[in-house]
């Protein structure tokens, strides 16, 4: 697929929920919608749906709308989720577990393919079927089995040097979850950053801002003449 220009990550960043609400519609059994139609469930606009889909194409058709089927899979390749990229996942405690544990990589265009730890009670144990390998190892494995993206689960403070060595073995693509900014220092590298308490305190937010009592609203006296 050839790379495409000047698409801003605003429009990327809602394919993702785009394909899930499809998916959710073509297993209920719906096999065509309209963008407004798609709006109203998505609580977005028709126009937004119709702006996002023009950037790679459209694929609606005039008094018809949109294939579910067809348009979930569109979005599927422009996504790129047939790519089955290799990945590792490095820091298998709590939140490593639970994300090699639940998250379905084959479904979302990676192949989950080895776990580190640096703790001698883990390694060599297994998860969800996977073997866990010593951090030591790293170099060996990523020379035999060429994975490109890294999920990290570690502590901010083992990032720069952990981040440094993956980068050296050939890796340009990260799921970060700690808070160290890895493109400072290697631009050139594809990183999606989690920041999980910020996603937290946004919610606190959302919901303090609901609490906070409204003001009365003052009418206007021109209005009245």
């Amino acid at each position: 697929m050839a790379k495409r220009e000047n698409i801003s990550m605003s429009v990327i960043r809602r394919l993702p929920r785009y394909y899930r609400f499809l998916n959710q519609l073509k297993n209920m059994g719906v096999t065509r919608i309209s963008s407004k139609e798609l709006s109203e469930k998505m609580g977005s606009t028709a126009s937004q749906i119709r702006q996002d889909l023009n950037c790679f194409g459209g694929f609606g058709q005039q008094g018809y709308g949109y294939s579910v089927e067809q348009l979930c899979r569109e979005i599927g390749n422009i996504l790129g989720i047939q790519n089955a990229h290799k990945c590792i996942l490095i820091g298998v405690g709590n939140l490593g577990q639970a994300i090699a544990l639940h998250l379905s990589f084959e479904t979302q265009g990676f192949s989950l393919i080895g776990l580190f730890d640096s703790d001698p009670a883990k390694i060599g144990t297994k998860l969800h079927g996977c073997e866990i390998y010593s951090t030591d190892i790293l170099p060996q494995f990523c020379e035999e089995h060429q994975p490109v993206m890294a999920i990290l689960c570690v502590p901010r403070a083992a990032v720069p040097r952990l981040s440094d060595e993956l980068y050296n073995l050939g890796i340009r693509s990260f799921w970060n979850f700690s808070h160290y900014d890895i493109a400072m220092k290697h631009p050139d590298t594809v990183v999606e950053n989690v920041h999980l308490n910020d996603s937290l305190m946004t919610l606190c937010y959302r919901i303090s801002d609901e609490l906070l009592p409204r003001k009365d609203v003052i009418p206007d006296p021109a209005a009245e003449e």
